[in-house]
């Protein structure tokens, strides 16, 4: 007990804080999906935040060109699975705080089987196959959602299928169904500056904390924007998207049978 309060100290005394919510912090359960550049922010707080179970899905490898933004990682690991890694790094910040690393693919199996044993879900992937896969067993699942995006110099956060003001919103209902192929470029593409993913991944971390503790107003049903060369954050109401429902899958057996990585191709 004493080791607990030594570490959490600084978030222990704050004022509509206190040991109680330290301690739904120690009992919370957040799958993390992608250890990437916003993966990595989001895991590194969660965990010295003393977050007490953290999953992380990740089957890719750390490259040399991830280290520009992916800062939980070193040059020794390249060739390393990433979410294996994670976990290796992450014992030594925290070891009051169980890691459990998914080296696999996040498909839908994965998700009917996974997503029901945590409390929050944290969208840290960049591609549109694994966002639109994610939300919808989110939905399905009636599972918390913080979701992040970046690109270029600008990066969005919002929190999905949450408790808030008026009903509880998807990301299609912001995005009913994908882009076509041509019309968003990736970061592969496009570039992004390294720090972007930083800023969105810790502001992600920070409505993960708040959905767990219930201190502040969480991002539900809102859209946050941020552009890095300007230094400003825009943040947008969202409603209800009348052909949101169109396009979600209304069952297990609809979800099972959609193939994500052809409509988001």
């Amino acid at each position: 007990m004493k080791e607990f309060f030594l570490r959490y100290q600084r978030q222990i005394i704050l004022d509509n804080f206190g040991i109680k919510a330290q301690e739904k912090l120690s009992n919370a359960k957040v799958l993390v999906i992608g250890a990437g550049g916003l993966g990595c922010p989001i895991l590194q707080y969660l965990v010295a935040a003393g977050v007490g179970n953290i999953g992380i899905v990740d089957d890719d490898a750390v490259s040399l060109n991830n280290l520009q933004r992916q800062i939980l990682f070193g040059q020794e690991d390249i060739g390393k699975n990433k979410s294996v890694t994670a976990v290796e790094k992450l014992k030594q910040l925290n070891d009051l705080v169980t890691v459990i690393a998914y080296p696999e693919y996040c498909n839908q199996v994965f998700a009917l089987e996974k997503f029901s044993n945590y409390d929050i879900i944290v969208d840290a992937t960049d591609n549109f196959a694994s966002r639109y896969l994610i939300n919808d067993a989110c939905v399905l699942l009636q599972k918390p959602l913080v979701f992040g995006a970046v690109s270029k110099y600008e990066g969005q956060v919002a929190v999905f299928n949450a408790q808030g003001e008026g009903p509880k919103l998807s990301y299609r209902d912001l995005f009913p169904e994908p882009p076509k192929g041509d019309e968003v470029m990736s970061c592969a593409i496009a570039g992004v500056l390294g720090v972007i993913p930083g800023i969105i991944g810790t502001l992600q971390a920070t409505e993960v904390i708040k959905l767990i503790t219930g201190i502040g107003e969480v991002l539900a049903n809102q859209l946050l924007t941020y552009h890095a060369l300007y230094q400003r954050f825009y943040t947008i109401a969202l409603t209800p998207h009348p052909q949101a429902s169109l396009f979600s899958p209304g069952s297990v057996e609809e979800f099972i049978a959609l193939n994500y990585q052809e409509i988001c191709s």
